[in-house]
């Protein structure tokens, strides 16, 4: 028996979504079916994938036939289209996971997940090695430290401005340093990935984050350092920002590419 389509919605249609989009067309046209674009503002959802519908409201979801639902929009959109997602989908995928720093949300969608047989999934962002942590995470882990190094550029419109002079720098510097919680909360569009790692480890509380503003990189660097009785890991990987939004790394759209073909091919990597 031949394996069907996956049948997909995207909720938002920014730079992550566009890109998805295109790589998926690209690379899984045949396996793999955008039916649907999931956005408040028809008007707004322009040059949308071929045979793709438009939808604004949560109810239209369950009429679709949806294998996943992924989410690449905003951390509102996680709490406003996230039951919808799960009740109408084997799974949903969330991008903006900077919403989990809501406790209360994450253990609702869990929940739903639970009653309705579907997935909340959280990618890998823009990180290498969550693998790793995620199965070192099976024994005691006694510290977590995820670093993130940008450009003063992909700091611009973010609090950063408020806690460094970002026009003047001549050498890297550390501008912030805190839990997972505290910086996905403050620095939501650059410091969403936290929420991965930290989820991945010892949670939002106990894993430290630092962000870094260095005149010298041209791309986004995240270093991830954690001990505990599995060993060390430390692991770093230089990201290329995503060309429409340099806030993003071109990593974040293409790890959520990799785990929808990983539903929808027959090899898993």
């Amino acid at each position: 028996m031949r394996r069907k389509s996956l049948r997909i919605a995207l909720i938002g249609w920014g730079a992550i979504s566009r890109r998805v989009a295109e790589l998926l067309s690209l690379r899984s046209a045949g396996s793999v079916s955008i039916v649907a674009i999931a956005k408040r503002d028809a008007a707004a959802a322009t040059s949308l994938p071929a045979n793709a519908a438009v939808v604004t409201t949560t109810e239209e979801l369950a009429g679709l036939d949806l294998d996943m639902v992924v989410e690449a929009a905003s951390r509102e959109a996680v709490a406003l289209w996230g039951e919808a997602a799960l009740r109408s989908s084997r799974a949903f995928v969330v991008a903006s996971t900077s919403a989990f720093c809501d406790t209360s949300l994450l253990d609702g969608l869990v929940r739903s997940a639970e009653e309705h047989g579907s997935q909340l999934i959280i990618p890998p962002g823009a990180l290498a090695g969550v693998d790793a942590l995620v199965a070192a995470s099976a024994l005691p882990l006694e510290s977590v430290i995820h670093r993130i190094v940008k450009p003063p550029a992909a700091w611009r419109g973010t609090a950063a401005e408020s806690l460094i002079a970002l026009d003047g720098l001549t050498r890297a510097a550390t501008f912030y340093s805190g839990t997972a919680r505290e910086a996905a909360a403050q620095f939501p569009k650059n410091a969403n990935v936290t929420v991965i790692s930290a989820l991945a480890g010892v949670g939002l509380d106990r894993t430290t984050v630092e962000l870094v503003a260095d005149p010298d990189v041209q791309d986004n660097i995240h270093v991830l350092k954690a001990v505990g009785a599995f060993g060390k890991l430390e692991i770093r990987i230089e990201n290329k920002p995503l060309a429409a939004n340099p806030k993003s790394s071109e990593m974040a759209a293409l790890s959520l590419v990799r785990i929808v073909e990983n539903h929808a091919r027959a090899l898993v990597r």
